[in-house]
């Protein structure tokens, strides 16, 4: 049996420190951390596509900013990077940016580089022509790929 000497048994290290004598309940609300430490803990999992809205669900019900990059919060964002490499190629075919130059710049982006540069090519280098996405482009520059892929594939 462990031993609870020195301590008081009823004290939880994982709860908020409450004073009752000094706890001012017209101040507490659901995010209070003295209410917070006390509430069963609840996994929310979200699936769905870029840009739907997960991140704004999960913080209206918890409160959470699961945004983790300035530049994400900044632009409304959250992406993957294997969700950003799969729309990339979905969207491009053969003409996508390589697994490695995806995760290469993904990672710049992390660090707040947003200077990129393309790799020399081993063999030809691959032209991609559209005129319906140049016009997109021009219009608004900061299109999500999702969007771009489902204008260009009607």
């Amino acid at each position: 049996m462990a031993s609870t000497e020195g301590r008081n048994p009823s004290t939880q290290s994982n709860l908020h420190h409450q004073d009752l004598s000094k706890l001012d309940v017209t101040k507490l609300s659901a995010l209070s951390p003295e209410v917070i430490s006390r509430q069963a803990t609840i996994n929310i999992g979200t699936i769905g596509h870029v840009a739907h809205g997960k991140s704004t669900v999960v913080k209206a019900i918890s409160g959470v900013q699961t945004v983790r990059f300035k530049n994400e919060l900044e632009r409304n964002i959250t992406i993957k990077l294997a969700k950003a490499h799969r729309i990339l190629a979905e969207t491009y075919g053969d003409n996508s940016l390589s697994d490695t130059t995806c995760r290469d710049w993904f990672r710049s982006f992390k660090n707040n580089a947003f200077e990129l540069e393309d790799k020399e090519c081993s063999d030809a280098p691959k032209k991609f022509e559209d005129q319906k996405l140049e016009e997109l482009l021009d219009q608004d520059r900061c299109q999500t790929l999702t969007k771009l892929k489902n204008i260009t594939s009607r």
